[in-house]
């Protein structure tokens, strides 16, 4: 059986070049993250919940576990989208708010379906951020 000699400098050289790529790669992580793009943008999300009709069936009561997931899915993308105009924290609370309300159908919360219908006015959000 050979045994692995490492003189003390070996052993320094080794772990400085280990704490070099360790802080190089961190550095790296640190200026190159970017928030990864929406699944769809505000147009598509627009498109799928409410043009054609994923909101209103959702609200009748007649939607599938899958329609309901499909809504949340795109009201995430909302709140990670950037709005035509307008500033990003009214955004963040007007989208944010669909969402919430979204996630609480999908989950089958008490009275989720009226706080759907709620924060999901066209108005509230076309006025400030369309």
């Amino acid at each position: 059986m050979r045994t692995l000699s490492l003189s003390f400098s070996k052993v320094a050289l080794l772990v400085g070049m280990c704490g070099t790529l360790a802080v190089g790669t961190f550095s790296f992580a640190a200026f190159t993250t970017e928030e990864p793009a929406p699944k769809h943008t505000i147009k598509e999300a627009m498109k799928i919940g409410h043009k054609d009709g994923l909101l209103k069936k959702i609200l009748s009561g007649e939607a599938t576990d899958e329609d309901k997931k499909t809504l949340l899915d795109v009201y995430v993308s909302m709140v990670e989208s950037q709005p035509a105009k307008g500033d990003m924290e009214s955004w963040h609370n007007l989208a944010g708010k669909a969402a919430l309300a979204a996630a609480k159908v999908v989950v089958g919360r008490e009275e989720s379906l009226k706080e759907l219908e709620t924060a999901t006015n066209c108005k509230a959000c076309h006025d400030l951020h369309k």
